[in-house]
Protein backbone atom coordinates (compact mmCIF):
# COMPACT_ATOMS: atom_id res chain seq x y z
CA UNK A 1 0.00 0.00 0.00
CA UNK A 2 1.25 3.73 -0.72
CA UNK A 3 1.48 5.97 2.29
CA UNK A 4 -0.70 8.98 2.26
CA UNK A 5 1.81 11.01 1.43
CA UNK A 6 5.41 12.02 1.14
CA UNK A 7 5.96 13.42 5.13
CA UNK A 8 5.30 9.84 6.64
CA UNK A 9 8.58 8.49 5.01
CA UNK A 10 10.79 11.87 5.24
CA UNK A 11 14.09 11.35 7.57
CA UNK A 12 14.08 12.71 11.33
CA UNK A 13 15.91 15.82 9.92
CA UNK A 14 13.71 17.12 7.36
CA UNK A 15 10.80 16.51 9.84
CA UNK A 16 12.74 18.36 12.77
CA UNK A 17 13.36 21.03 10.91
CA UNK A 18 9.91 21.29 9.26
CA UNK A 19 8.25 20.67 12.60
CA UNK A 20 10.45 23.59 13.96
CA UNK A 21 9.70 26.22 11.54
CA UNK A 22 5.79 25.55 11.69
CA UNK A 23 5.88 25.62 15.81
CA UNK A 24 7.69 28.63 15.72
CA UNK A 25 4.47 30.44 13.81
CA UNK A 26 2.04 28.57 16.04
CA UNK A 27 3.94 29.68 19.49
CA UNK A 28 4.03 33.31 18.31
CA UNK A 29 0.36 32.84 17.81
CA UNK A 30 -0.05 31.97 21.09
CA UNK A 31 2.26 34.89 22.51
CA UNK A 32 5.50 32.36 23.54
CA UNK A 33 8.50 33.36 21.55
CA UNK A 34 10.58 31.07 19.66
CA UNK A 35 12.61 28.07 20.16
CA UNK A 36 15.60 26.68 18.53
CA UNK A 37 15.11 23.38 18.50
CA UNK A 38 12.10 21.05 19.29
CA UNK A 39 13.60 19.69 22.44
CA UNK A 40 13.48 23.76 23.82
CA UNK A 41 9.72 22.86 24.28
CA UNK A 42 10.17 21.30 27.52
CA UNK A 43 10.82 24.98 29.18
CA UNK A 44 6.98 25.61 28.25
CA UNK A 45 4.69 25.30 30.63
CA UNK A 46 1.88 22.25 30.04
CA UNK A 47 -1.49 23.07 29.50
CA UNK A 48 -4.23 20.72 31.75
CA UNK A 49 -7.68 20.61 30.98
CA UNK A 50 -8.55 21.81 34.49
CA UNK A 51 -6.21 24.94 33.00
CA UNK A 52 -8.61 25.16 29.86
CA UNK A 53 -11.86 24.80 31.48
CA UNK A 54 -10.95 27.18 34.14
CA UNK A 55 -9.89 29.63 31.10
CA UNK A 56 -12.80 29.31 28.93
CA UNK A 57 -15.31 29.74 31.92
CA UNK A 58 -13.88 33.42 32.41
CA UNK A 59 -13.21 33.75 28.53
CA UNK A 60 -15.76 31.80 26.36
CA UNK A 61 -15.72 29.96 24.17
CA UNK A 62 -12.18 28.85 23.85
CA UNK A 63 -10.22 30.27 26.82
CA UNK A 64 -9.18 33.24 24.97
CA UNK A 65 -6.73 30.94 22.61
CA UNK A 66 -6.19 31.45 18.68
CA UNK A 67 -8.74 30.42 16.86
CA UNK A 68 -9.47 30.58 13.59
CA UNK A 69 -11.68 29.29 10.72
CA UNK A 70 -14.25 27.79 13.22
CA UNK A 71 -17.10 25.92 11.44
CA UNK A 72 -18.27 24.15 14.21
CA UNK A 73 -18.69 24.43 18.32
CA UNK A 74 -18.43 21.37 20.45
CA UNK A 75 -18.88 20.03 23.93
CA UNK A 76 -17.13 17.92 25.93
CA UNK A 77 -17.16 16.46 29.25
CA UNK A 78 -16.00 19.04 31.68
CA UNK A 79 -17.45 21.23 30.27
CA UNK A 80 -14.72 22.13 27.44
CA UNK A 81 -15.81 23.44 24.15
CA UNK A 82 -13.43 22.66 21.13
CA UNK A 83 -13.85 24.39 17.85
CA UNK A 84 -14.04 22.08 14.52
CA UNK A 85 -12.77 23.09 10.87
CA UNK A 86 -14.61 21.81 7.69
CA UNK A 87 -10.97 21.77 5.67
CA UNK A 88 -9.09 18.80 4.09
CA UNK A 89 -8.39 16.72 7.16
CA UNK A 90 -8.80 19.00 9.56
CA UNK A 91 -8.51 16.44 12.17
CA UNK A 92 -5.45 14.24 10.32
CA UNK A 93 -8.01 11.71 10.64
CA UNK A 94 -7.26 10.84 6.87
CA UNK A 95 -3.73 9.21 7.18
CA UNK A 96 -5.25 7.00 9.84
CA UNK A 97 -7.69 5.58 7.75
CA UNK A 98 -5.49 5.38 4.48
CA UNK A 99 -3.30 3.23 7.05
CA UNK A 100 -6.43 0.51 7.58
CA UNK A 101 -7.27 0.51 3.81
CA UNK A 102 -10.22 2.66 3.26
CA UNK A 103 -10.22 4.59 0.37
CA UNK A 104 -12.69 5.83 -2.58
CA UNK A 105 -14.53 2.48 -3.02
CA UNK A 106 -15.45 2.18 0.34
CA UNK A 107 -18.80 3.17 2.28
CA UNK A 108 -17.71 3.95 5.96
CA UNK A 109 -20.29 3.54 8.44
CA UNK A 110 -19.32 6.08 10.87
CA UNK A 111 -20.61 4.86 14.44
CA UNK A 112 -19.25 7.77 16.41
CA UNK A 113 -21.39 10.11 17.86
CA UNK A 114 -22.24 13.44 16.09
CA UNK A 115 -24.46 14.64 19.41
CA UNK A 116 -22.23 17.49 20.89
CA UNK A 117 -19.17 15.94 20.63
CA UNK A 118 -16.45 15.63 17.76
CA UNK A 119 -16.04 12.12 17.28
CA UNK A 120 -18.34 11.94 15.07
CA UNK A 121 -16.98 14.77 12.41
CA UNK A 122 -13.12 13.92 12.95
CA UNK A 123 -13.75 10.69 11.86
CA UNK A 124 -16.08 12.09 8.83
CA UNK A 125 -13.77 14.97 8.02
CA UNK A 126 -11.08 11.81 7.61
CA UNK A 127 -12.80 9.56 5.47
CA UNK A 128 -13.73 12.78 3.13
CA UNK A 129 -10.02 12.90 3.13
CA UNK A 130 -9.72 9.77 1.35
CA UNK A 131 -11.93 10.05 -0.24
CA UNK A 132 -14.85 7.36 1.02
CA UNK A 133 -18.30 8.22 1.20
CA UNK A 134 -20.03 7.73 4.60
CA UNK A 135 -23.04 6.85 6.38
CA UNK A 136 -23.38 9.20 9.43
CA UNK A 137 -24.91 6.49 11.37
CA UNK A 138 -23.97 7.63 15.47
CA UNK A 139 -24.76 5.29 18.26
CA UNK A 140 -27.25 3.27 18.56
CA UNK A 141 -30.58 2.02 17.11
CA UNK A 142 -28.48 -1.42 16.16
CA UNK A 143 -31.04 -2.85 13.70
CA UNK A 144 -31.38 -0.08 11.79
CA UNK A 145 -27.75 0.20 11.61
CA UNK A 146 -27.72 -3.64 10.60
CA UNK A 147 -30.10 -2.61 7.86
CA UNK A 148 -28.42 0.15 6.55
CA UNK A 149 -25.19 -1.67 6.25
CA UNK A 150 -27.06 -4.43 4.63
CA UNK A 151 -29.11 -2.19 1.99
CA UNK A 152 -25.95 -0.18 1.19
CA UNK A 153 -23.08 -2.36 0.71
CA UNK A 154 -20.93 -0.87 4.11
CA UNK A 155 -17.35 -1.98 3.93
CA UNK A 156 -15.88 -0.38 6.49
CA UNK A 157 -16.50 0.38 9.96
CA UNK A 158 -15.49 3.71 12.42
CA UNK A 159 -16.14 3.75 16.01
CA UNK A 160 -15.56 1.98 19.37
CA UNK A 161 -13.82 -1.51 19.32
CA UNK A 162 -16.99 -3.09 20.60
CA UNK A 163 -19.75 -2.22 18.68
CA UNK A 164 -18.94 -3.34 16.01
CA UNK A 165 -19.10 -6.55 17.48
CA UNK A 166 -22.79 -5.76 18.86
CA UNK A 167 -23.92 -4.77 15.21
CA UNK A 168 -22.12 -8.59 14.01
CA UNK A 169 -23.86 -10.45 16.12
CA UNK A 170 -27.04 -8.49 16.03
CA UNK A 171 -26.77 -9.20 12.23
CA UNK A 172 -26.54 -12.92 12.71
CA UNK A 173 -29.07 -13.14 14.99
CA UNK A 174 -31.33 -11.05 12.07
CA UNK A 175 -30.16 -13.34 8.88
CA UNK A 176 -27.93 -10.36 7.47
CA UNK A 177 -24.29 -11.37 5.91
CA UNK A 178 -22.77 -8.12 5.91
CA UNK A 179 -19.67 -7.01 3.53
CA UNK A 180 -17.44 -4.96 6.51
CA UNK A 181 -13.73 -6.21 5.85
CA UNK A 182 -12.39 -2.74 7.19
CA UNK A 183 -12.49 -2.05 10.72
CA UNK A 184 -10.81 1.76 12.48
CA UNK A 185 -11.30 2.17 15.68
CA UNK A 186 -10.64 4.53 18.76
CA UNK A 187 -12.70 5.55 22.12
CA UNK A 188 -11.34 2.71 24.07
CA UNK A 189 -9.55 -0.31 24.44
CA UNK A 190 -8.73 -2.64 21.78
CA UNK A 191 -8.29 -6.20 23.46
CA UNK A 192 -6.22 -8.76 21.55
CA UNK A 193 -9.18 -11.53 21.74
CA UNK A 194 -11.49 -8.68 20.27
CA UNK A 195 -9.26 -8.26 17.35
CA UNK A 196 -8.63 -11.97 17.01
CA UNK A 197 -12.55 -12.44 16.85
CA UNK A 198 -13.10 -8.99 13.92
CA UNK A 199 -10.15 -10.86 12.16
CA UNK A 200 -11.86 -14.29 12.22
CA UNK A 201 -14.88 -12.74 10.74
CA UNK A 202 -12.70 -11.62 7.65
CA UNK A 203 -12.32 -7.80 8.99
CA UNK A 204 -8.97 -6.11 9.52
CA UNK A 205 -9.14 -3.73 13.02
CA UNK A 206 -6.39 -1.43 13.68
CA UNK A 207 -6.94 1.55 16.35
CA UNK A 208 -6.01 5.09 16.94
CA UNK A 209 -5.37 7.29 19.50
CA UNK A 210 -7.06 10.62 19.47
CA UNK A 211 -8.57 12.93 21.82
CA UNK A 212 -11.30 15.91 21.01
CA UNK A 213 -8.98 18.64 21.22
CA UNK A 214 -6.34 17.17 19.40
CA UNK A 215 -7.26 15.61 16.93
CA UNK A 216 -5.58 12.31 15.66
CA UNK A 217 -2.49 11.73 17.93
CA UNK A 218 -1.22 8.41 16.35
CA UNK A 219 -2.41 5.46 14.51
CA UNK A 220 -1.58 2.09 13.75
CA UNK A 221 -0.58 0.69 10.53
CA UNK A 222 -0.79 -2.70 8.95
CA UNK A 223 2.52 -3.80 10.92
CA UNK A 224 0.86 -3.55 14.30
CA UNK A 225 4.48 -2.37 15.86
CA UNK A 226 3.01 0.49 17.99
CA UNK A 227 1.44 3.48 17.25
CA UNK A 228 3.22 6.35 14.94
CA UNK A 229 2.77 9.54 15.76
CA UNK A 230 0.63 11.79 13.63
CA UNK A 231 2.89 14.09 10.98
CA UNK A 232 0.91 17.07 12.80
CA UNK A 233 2.08 16.72 15.60
CA UNK A 234 4.68 17.00 18.35
CA UNK A 235 4.45 14.48 21.52
CA UNK A 236 6.43 14.41 24.38
CA UNK A 237 6.56 11.68 27.38
CA UNK A 238 7.25 13.50 30.61
CA UNK A 239 6.91 12.47 34.15
CA UNK A 240 3.75 13.22 35.53
CA UNK A 241 3.34 15.67 37.56
CA UNK A 242 6.14 17.61 35.61
CA UNK A 243 7.04 19.11 32.46
CA UNK A 244 9.94 16.87 32.72
CA UNK A 245 10.61 14.54 29.40
CA UNK A 246 11.43 10.73 30.03
CA UNK A 247 14.19 8.57 28.36
CA UNK A 248 12.96 6.94 25.31
CA UNK A 249 11.07 3.65 26.69
CA UNK A 250 10.20 4.74 30.39
CA UNK A 251 6.74 5.25 31.08
CA UNK A 252 5.06 9.05 31.52
CA UNK A 253 2.33 11.25 30.46
CA UNK A 254 1.33 12.27 26.69
CA UNK A 255 1.99 15.78 26.21
CA UNK A 256 0.86 16.86 22.80
CA UNK A 257 1.64 20.11 20.95
CA UNK A 258 -0.52 20.82 17.84
CA UNK A 259 0.64 22.03 14.72
CA UNK A 260 -2.60 23.41 13.11
CA UNK A 261 -2.69 27.02 12.43
CA UNK A 262 -6.59 27.20 13.40
CA UNK A 263 -5.85 25.70 16.86
CA UNK A 264 -2.25 25.28 17.86
CA UNK A 265 -2.43 24.15 21.19
CA UNK A 266 0.53 24.01 22.89
CA UNK A 267 1.84 21.65 25.43
CA UNK A 268 -1.55 20.26 25.87
CA UNK A 269 -1.17 17.44 28.56
CA UNK A 270 -3.56 14.58 27.70
CA UNK A 271 -3.82 12.75 30.99
CA UNK A 272 -2.73 9.61 29.71
CA UNK A 273 0.42 7.60 30.33
CA UNK A 274 2.29 5.85 27.08
CA UNK A 275 5.84 5.58 26.29
CA UNK A 276 8.24 6.10 23.41
CA UNK A 277 9.25 2.61 20.89
CA UNK A 278 12.96 2.77 19.99
CA UNK A 279 13.36 2.48 15.85
CA UNK A 280 11.04 2.79 12.95
CA UNK A 281 7.86 0.46 11.95
CA UNK A 282 8.46 -1.63 9.62
CA UNK A 283 5.89 -0.40 7.27
CA UNK A 284 8.23 1.91 6.64
CA UNK A 285 6.27 5.09 8.23
CA UNK A 286 9.42 6.83 9.75
CA UNK A 287 7.96 8.89 12.26
CA UNK A 288 8.15 8.63 16.43
CA UNK A 289 6.14 5.37 17.50
CA UNK A 290 4.28 4.98 21.21
CA UNK A 291 3.29 1.88 22.60
CA UNK A 292 -0.33 3.24 22.94
CA UNK A 293 -2.93 3.93 25.72
CA UNK A 294 -1.26 2.78 28.95
CA UNK A 295 -3.77 4.34 31.73
CA UNK A 296 -3.95 7.31 33.52
CA UNK A 297 -1.47 10.10 34.79
CA UNK A 298 -3.41 11.20 37.63
CA UNK A 299 -2.56 9.77 40.54
CA UNK A 300 -3.71 12.23 42.74
CA UNK A 301 -4.75 10.21 46.69
CA UNK A 302 -6.24 11.36 49.35
CA UNK A 303 -3.52 9.98 52.52
CA UNK A 304 -4.60 10.09 56.10
CA UNK A 305 -7.17 12.66 54.86
CA UNK A 306 -4.82 14.89 52.64
CA UNK A 307 -4.18 15.01 48.94
CA UNK A 308 -1.27 13.63 47.92
CA UNK A 309 -0.69 14.95 44.36
CA UNK A 310 2.17 13.73 41.71
CA UNK A 311 3.18 16.88 41.37
CA UNK A 312 4.71 16.91 45.34
CA UNK A 313 5.93 14.27 44.08
CA UNK A 314 7.85 15.82 41.98
CA UNK A 315 8.74 18.64 43.97
CA UNK A 316 10.42 16.02 46.70
CA UNK A 317 12.55 14.62 44.21
CA UNK A 318 13.84 18.06 42.54
CA UNK A 319 15.03 18.84 46.11
CA UNK A 320 17.73 15.97 46.49
CA UNK A 321 20.35 15.67 43.34
CA UNK A 322 21.04 12.16 44.31
CA UNK A 323 17.41 10.58 43.64
CA UNK A 324 16.62 9.41 39.83
CA UNK A 325 12.95 8.56 40.90
CA UNK A 326 10.16 8.35 44.00
CA UNK A 327 7.07 7.00 44.50
CA UNK A 328 4.60 6.95 47.25
CA UNK A 329 2.68 3.74 48.55
CA UNK A 330 -0.19 4.00 50.13
CA UNK A 331 -1.68 0.92 52.42
CA UNK A 332 -3.47 0.43 55.18
CA UNK A 333 -2.66 -1.39 58.55
CA UNK A 334 -5.27 -2.59 60.80
CA UNK A 335 -7.80 0.45 60.02
CA UNK A 336 -4.82 3.25 59.61
CA UNK A 337 -3.56 4.56 56.33
CA UNK A 338 0.25 3.91 55.71
CA UNK A 339 2.81 6.23 53.34
CA UNK A 340 5.42 5.04 52.40
CA UNK A 341 7.75 6.82 50.12
CA UNK A 342 10.54 4.80 48.08
CA UNK A 343 13.37 6.60 46.60
CA UNK A 344 15.77 5.37 43.96
CA UNK A 345 18.95 6.90 45.77
CA UNK A 346 22.26 5.66 46.75
CA UNK A 347 22.58 3.94 49.58
CA UNK A 348 22.21 6.07 52.74
CA UNK A 349 19.90 6.93 56.36
CA UNK A 350 16.04 6.85 55.53
CA UNK A 351 15.58 9.18 58.24
CA UNK A 352 17.53 12.57 56.24
CA UNK A 353 14.82 12.00 53.72
CA UNK A 354 12.46 12.24 56.30
CA UNK A 355 11.96 16.03 56.72
CA UNK A 356 11.22 16.77 53.05
CA UNK A 357 8.46 14.32 52.80
CA UNK A 358 6.85 16.50 55.81
CA UNK A 359 7.74 19.86 53.99
CA UNK A 360 6.86 18.72 50.98
CA UNK A 361 4.09 16.18 51.12
CA UNK A 362 2.75 17.55 54.44
CA UNK A 363 2.26 13.95 55.91
CA UNK A 364 4.53 11.55 57.77
CA UNK A 365 5.64 8.65 55.89
CA UNK A 366 8.30 5.59 56.20
CA UNK A 367 11.01 6.30 53.58
CA UNK A 368 12.49 3.11 52.00
CA UNK A 369 15.96 3.44 49.52
CA UNK A 370 15.76 0.95 46.72
CA UNK A 371 18.69 0.25 44.02
CA UNK A 372 18.45 2.33 40.66
CA UNK A 373 16.45 1.06 38.19
CA UNK A 374 14.22 -1.28 40.57
CA UNK A 375 10.51 0.95 40.91
CA UNK A 376 8.35 -0.60 38.20
CA UNK A 377 8.34 1.23 34.86
CA UNK A 378 4.75 1.64 34.73
CA UNK A 379 4.44 5.79 35.05
CA UNK A 380 2.78 5.69 38.84
CA UNK A 381 4.55 8.13 40.74
CA UNK A 382 1.81 7.14 43.55
CA UNK A 383 0.16 4.03 44.01
CA UNK A 384 -2.55 3.17 45.72
CA UNK A 385 -3.03 -0.54 47.61
CA UNK A 386 -5.67 -0.12 49.98
CA UNK A 387 -8.68 -2.80 49.49
CA UNK A 388 -11.90 -0.96 49.98
CA UNK A 389 -13.77 -4.21 49.98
Amino acid sequence: MAHFDALETRSADERASAQLAALNVRLSANGFGPVEALADLSSLPVLRKSDLARRQKGEPPFGGLPVSNAAHVFQSPGPIYEPGGVSHDWWRMGRFLHACGVGKSDIVQNCFGYHLTPAGMIFENGARAVGATVLPAGTGQTDLQVRAASDIGTTAYAGTPDYLKVILDRAEEMGEKLRITKAAVGGGALFPSLRKEYADRGIACLQCYATADLGNISYESPAMEGMIVDEGVIVEVVRPGTGDPVPEGEVGEVVVTTLNPDYPLIRFATGDLSAVMTGQSPCGRTNMRIKGWMGRADQTTKIKGMFVRPEQVADFVARHAEIARARVVATREGEMDVMTVRIEAPQGEPERYEGSVVAVLKLKGRVEIVPPGSLPNDGKVIDDQRVYD
